[in-house]
């Protein structure tokens, strides 16, 4: 596969995440802290209702970044999460990510990652930095 990759480049989604999805992430993962499954512990929480995992709206980048952009092929190097506010569940949500930086003579991208709900609120944000083997040097 050979795309062409330019600074600036984006590519975002949208999610809502459901009760469904966050007992599945729970099962899978093995967390089951109750501020995200247990309506009466979340709402004594700081939160006052449920949480989505954190790491469960993270993946929402691996998703862009696996299947949008960079896109098949490219793996992981490293990604820096900061959880800026909680995601509530059954909130819509939109994760984007945005090329910063291409490392000269390496296929290696750094790309800015942000999930923010509907009114613009940050919710997410951190850095990504993908190995793209495909890449035209």
């Amino acid at each position: 596969m050979t795309k062409i990759l330019t600074i600036g480049d984006t590519a975002s989604i949208t999610r809502v995440f459901t009760d469904e999805d966050v007992r599945l992430y729970a099962d899978l993962s093995g967390d089951h802290n109750p501020v995200h499954l247990d309506e009466e512990f979340a709402a004594a929480s700081q939160f006052g209702q449920r949480i989505v995992h954190g790491m469960l709206v993270g993946s929402l980048f691996s998703t862009l970044l696996g299947e949008h952009l960079p896109g098949h092929g490219a793996i992981y190097m490293s990604q820096e999460l900061k959880f800026k506010a909680p995601v509530y569940l059954n909130t819509e949500v939109i994760a984007s990510v945005e090329i910063t930086a291409m490392r000269d003579g390496k296929p290696i991208v750094t790309l800015k990652t942000t999930c923010v709900d509907t009114s613009g609120k940050l919710l997410v944000t951190g850095e990504a930095v993908m190995y793209v083997p495909w890449l035209q040097a």
